[in-house]
């Protein structure tokens, strides 16, 4: 069944924008006419395959000044997993450091065994360190990660983990007291390197 892309927008129920943004990320099964018209592939056994596919979506940020970022994240999740055909079991948005290996949100998702994909925007927004663990996980429970764009690295979410090791680290060797003065004092040092390298 082919189909026009306005019209694959309007079934799907997402804009005509996203429809075209995931077309041109190879995320659809079309091609353009001459005229400048999409048409889209629909394959019956591709979309009842995903029919079955039930996404848990899982947004973060590292922290409340962020929030507004972490709506617009979970609201571009929710649309990539609708056209995709996914139905949406629940959405989950979190603040809290990708370091962090102790976040309750994550911990729930990862023991709820309601949906059959996890979704997110990032690798870094699920962790930092040991993604490939949690896709060993959710194999063996017969769920799987999908990660929406495969690399990128956001420099203020980057910082904002390496001030929580670095006050970590902090903490330990001064006491709670000093931990809050010294990772300042280290973070404005490695801020003005920073912009020397840039200029």
């Amino acid at each position: 069944m082919v189909m026009k892309l306005s019209e694959y927008a309007k079934k799907l129920g997402v804009s005509y924008h996203t429809a075209w943004r995931l077309w041109k990320q190879g995320l659809l099964d079309a091609y353009q006419l001459p005229t400048g018209t999409v048409i889209v592939r629909e394959q019956e056994r591709h979309a009842e395959k995903n029919q079955e596919e039930v996404a848990c979506i899982y947004a973060r940020v590292s922290s409340s000044e962020n929030k507004d970022n972490l709506h617009r994240q979970s609201e571009r999740l929710v649309n990539y997993a609708t056209a995709r055909g996914y139905k949406i079991y629940k959405v989950v948005e979190e603040i809290g450091s990708g370091l962090n290996d102790n976040r309750k949100k994550l911990t729930a998702v990862l023991t709820d065994k309601n949906f059959t994909v996890l979704v997110v925007e990032h690798k870094d927004r699920l962790t930092r360190f040991g993604a490939n663990y949690i896709q060993v996980l959710l194999s063996q429970t017969g769920r799987r990660l999908e990660v929406v764009n495969a690399a990128k690295n956001d420099r203020d979410d980057l910082m904002a983990d390496f001030a929580s090791v670095i006050t970590s680290f902090c903490s330990r060797l001064y006491g709670l007291r000093r931990a809050k003065r010294k990772t300042e004092k280290i973070m404005q040092q490695l801020q003005s390197e920073g912009e020397d390298e840039c200029s």
